[in-house]
């Protein structure tokens, strides 16, 4: 992602369901960045149920200059959505900044799922997880592989070390490798010309 001054803040909402971990994965993305030298990275509340199966919503603020607003995301650069099944439920575009990222988990090639005005980066988190070894419905660590390559903003090898730490003693191998392989796989459109949408 082109950034415009080395202090802008970098904001990042995280579309989930109760119990899939956006929270922890924001917090990892969080880490990671502070170790990688950003010298703010703050995580704004999270909104609506937690209830498992709920959609739910958390938001994460980077930049290289510590930040002082830690007002709730509206007009954030980058969306991360969990679960594709969620685009029917929420507007995840809401908000979010002409040409920003929508970085999705889906099983469907990324010409499925193309947002006017919008990039996407889409990956089978959930296949991939498995394939490192998760188990089944396990994504967050996954997803944070896809946000890594389209963003850009951090390096696989901090994420994945980011990943490995929070995961100490819960298969943080695997959860690391879940990161790199999805990293690999993820599938990138630039702004789609037309009114195409999404499906």
């Amino acid at each position: 992602m082109q950034q415009t001054t080395n202090d802008r803040i970098i904001q990042i909402r995280w579309h989930g369901r109760g119990g899939q971990g956006a929270i922890t994965a924001a917090k990892i993305v969080g880490e990671a960045a502070f170790r990688s030298g950003y010298g703010g990275a703050v995580m704004a509340p999270t909104f609506g149920t937690e209830r498992r199966g709920a959609p739910v919503t958390s938001s994460l603020k980077i930049s290289r200059e510590k930040i002082y607003d830690l007002s709730p995301i509206t007009a954030p650069d980058i969306v991360v959505v969990l679960d594709y099944m969620i685009l029917h439920e929420v507007d995840v575009t809401a908000g979010l900044k002409p040409g920003g990222w929508i970085i999705l988990n889906s099983p469907r090639p990324v010409t499925d799922h193309l947002f006017p005005g919008f990039r996407t980066a889409v990956a089978n988190a959930t296949s991939l997880g498995i394939e490192a070894g998760l188990a089944k419905g396990i994504v967050n660590t996954g997803i944070i592989g896809a946000l890594g390559r389209a963003s850009g903003l951090v390096d696989i090898d901090q994420l994945a070390k980011a990943i490995a730490d929070e995961f100490v003693g819960r298969r943080p191998e695997a959860n690391a490798q879940a990161a790199r392989l999805v990293y690999a796989a993820t599938e990138m459109s630039d702004v789609p010309a037309g009114d195409k949408q999404h499906a």
